[in-house]
Parts: structure tokens; C-alpha cells; sequence
């Protein structure tokens, strides 16, 4: 008499498609920065045209997405959707056994305990340091506890806009007093990330000391969408929920926290 349970389950797309090596490398490349053609065909040393063939491999599932440069419309910056990612993982694991799901277990970030033996300085960074540095500074001071020390810069700044505090306040954030501040001003600091928001920014950031990890998130500048000014606060709530999710992968990879597959006994 077999042992066997009878049909296997087929194999899980995800895994099909997350499993290539160069898919796989792709997503590497993207989990921590968004990146043009060009650079991921550098990182993972295929030509652009075998880089796009695997990209739209990506795009199909939902797994990367692309958004047109604010610097030089020509050009785009892919994105890796790691909620998306985690998402399918998640359904795999739960088809293999009930028992057995898969957990993303977000690193607990307080005043204590931590591995992390000092403040981990960041940099956010933006065109006129009025919206998305500041909501991405915020957001990581709430979300890091002492973990982080943030900081944010535009390199033409001008004043907060007042959506940026809205959007903010109604998260229980207040920074109606924010300074908005030079890059200048941070020339020579030392970062262990400095990270761009603005496609623009990116093309002018200058090189900092102690060579920090250069991210680059491309977020279009809320400010710039809709035809009214609820539609105009309706792109600050979209731009504050993806900064809030790209903040809190990057403190996941600051204190090494990683999702995992864990036994669960309910």
C-alpha cells in the first residue's frame, strides 16, 4: 500500500518564476533599490535586451512594476513589490501543508534590547526636501524608535508643503515645525544610506564620506498630480502608505530582521 497522499500539487508559479537565476538576481538587485535597465544589465551581467525579456517575466506576476523617470522621461526605474512577493510566497507554503505559513516578522524596534550597537544614521533626500524626504525622515523616526537616526535634505529647498503635514498628522505625526534643509547643509556627514526619492535629486546627489549605500526609491512628486486639491491630497495618502512600506523594508534589512517560513501548531 503506497504512503503517498495520492496528486502532488503542481508547482507554485511564483517559484517558476522567482526560481530563474536571473530573475532571481533581478530581484536581489531591486529588493533594496530601484534601478534603470541599464544598471541591473551591469549588476547581474546581461545584455539590456535579456534584462527586459526577464523584467516583463516579472511585470506578468505583479512582482516588479516600472514608473517613468521625472529626470528624463526616456528612461524608467523598476521596482520589486516585496509585499507582492511575500504575498505569493505565503500562498505557496500554505498549499504545501497547512500547517507549515509563512510569517514576515518585522524586527521589534524600541528603546532597548537592540543588536544594533549605535543609531544607524540615514539620509533621505529630495528635490525641495516639502514632501516626500520629510514623510520618508518621519516615518522612519516613528518606525525605527532609536534604531535610526534620520535625517532629510533637498537640494533646492523649499517650504513644507502643508499636505505633507496632513497626511502626517493624521498618522499621529506633527511636523508643522519642520525645518526644510540643504543637502549642503550634510555634505560632510557620515551616513551609513542616503537615500533618493526624487529621480531628480538622484542625478545631482553628490558622493558623501565613508561611501554609504547609495538607495534610490522613484516616488513621483505628489505636489505634481491631480487637477484639484483633493485629488492632489488624495497622491500625499498613496505616497505616505508606499513610504511607510519602503521605510520598514529598509529598517528590516538595517537590523537584519528577514521574513521566514516557521512551524505554526494552529
Amino acid at each position: 500500500m503506497s504512503a503517498g497522499s495520492g496528486k502532488r500539487p503542481p508547482l507554485p508559479e511564483v517559484f517558476g518564476l522567482a526560481g530563474h537565476p536571473v530573475r532571481w538576481a533581478l530581484l536581489a538587485e531591486l529588493s533594496l533599490s530601484d534601478r534603470r535597465v541599464s544598471e541591473l544589465a551591469d549588476a547581474v551581467r546581461v545584455p539590456q535586451n535579456g534584462v527586459s525579456y526577464h523584467l516583463s517575466r516579472l511585470r506578468s506576476a505583479r512582482l516588479v512594476s516600472s514608473r517613468r523617470s521625472e529626470a528624463d522621461g526616456r528612461d524608467a526605474y523598476y521596482t520589486a513589490d516585496l509585499d507582492r512577493c511575500a504575498e505569493l510566497i505565503a500562498q505557496a507554503v500554505a498549499g504545501l501543508h497547512p500547517a507549515v505559513r509563512f510569517v514576515r516578522e518585522w524586527p521589534v524596534m524600541d528603546d532597548g534590547g537592540s543588536a544594533v550597537p549605535r543609531r544607524v544614521p540615514v539620509l533621505f533626500l529630495c528635490t525641495g526636501n516639502s514632501a516626500r524626504s520629510q514623510i520618508a525622515e518621519a516615518l522612519a523616526g516613528r518606525l525605527a524608535g532609536q534604531l535610526v537616526a534620520p535625517f532629510s535634505a533637498g537640494s533646492r529647498p523649499k517650504p513644507l508643503h502643508p499636505h505633507a503635514v496632513r497626511v502626517l498628522r493624521e498618522r499621529g505625526i506633527d511636523i508643522a515645525h519642520a525645518r526644510t534643509k540643504s543637502l549642503e547643509e550634510f555634505a560632510q556627514h557620515r551616513f551609513v544610506y542616503v537615500v533618493t526619492l526624487c529621480d531628480r535629486v538622484r542625478e545631482v546627489c553628490p558622493e558623501f564620506p565613508g561611501n554609504p549605500a547609495a538607495v534610490h526609491w522613484s516616488i513621483p512628486d505628489p505636489a505634481r498630480e491631480g487637477d484639484t486639491d483633493a485629488e492632489t491630497y488624495a497622491a500625499f495618502e498613496r505616497t505616505a502608505d508606499e513610504i511607510a512600506v519602503r521605510v520598514r523594508y529598509l529598517l528590516a534589512r538595517i537590523v537584519g530582521g528577514t521574513p521566514s517560513v516557521v512551524p505554526h501548531p494552529g
